[in-house]
């Protein structure tokens, strides 16, 4: 099983890969658990160029290929050798991100984004993908509060309310054109509610104790 997790930033994605991860393993499933951008050694380097909060300068054509040159690295070295492996592999965020964020956000074209994607996916296409959906308003109000802690918003947190709130549209039009694959979870409830509802849409996959 491939599953994706998606939304916008201040969704909630890292507490319940964190759970959904507990889930797995409480099951014996061999798993991998990786994000985009930053899941290899040459992905972290990218990801350092893309969320650094001082490339205000970067044109959205590089910033586009910075991406999917991670994306390629990271199926080639992590998630087609897992998959083929037998494993589950659970990523935080993936295709669709740069859909939405590259291509709906910024206006590119997304005939462009769509045949990139396809080359550097080399057919691992998710079987199930996880919508964390709330109001862009919640996400940025995440964001600051994790601010005031230890955490530093990156490039993209820093983003413009609008901007948010065309990712959350675009995502939402996305689950809606790919209803078979895509959960909407509401985002906005108790992380042990929206875990809940998860572990109910996973369960049929599970092995049976």
């Amino acid at each position: 099983m491939f599953i994706t997790f998606e939304g916008i930033d201040g969704c909630g994605k890292s507490i319940q890969i964190s759970k959904f991860r507990a889930i797995l393993k409480e099951q014996g499933i061999p798993l991998v658990v990786t994000s985009e951008p930053g899941g290899t050694k040459i992905g972290k380097a990218i990801r350092n160029i893309l969320l650094n909060v001082h490339n205000t300068d970067m044109a959205n054509l590089t910033e586009l290929f910075l991406y999917l040159a991670d994306r390629a690295q990271h199926v080639s070295e992590v998630i087609k050798p897992a998959l083929d492996a037998g494993k589950w592999v659970i990523c935080d965020r993936y295709y669709d991100a740069t859909t939405v964020y590259q291509g709906i956000a910024l206006g590119q074209h997304e005939k462009l984004i769509a045949q990139l994607n396809h080359e550097a996916c080399l057919g691992c296409e998710p079987d199930i993908t996880f919508l964390l959906d709330c109001p862009a308003e919640v996400g940025l109000k995440r964001t600051e509060k994790r601010e005031k802690t230890d955490k530093k918003r990156d490039r993209f947190e820093r983003k413009s309310l609008d901007f948010h709130v065309k990712i959350r549209y675009g995502y939402l039009a996305l689950a809606h054109k790919h209803k078979d694959r895509f959960k909407i979870i509401d985002a906005t409830l108790h992380e042990d509610h929206v875990a809940r509802k998860i572990r109910e849409i996973i369960s049929p996959y599970l092995p049976v104790v």
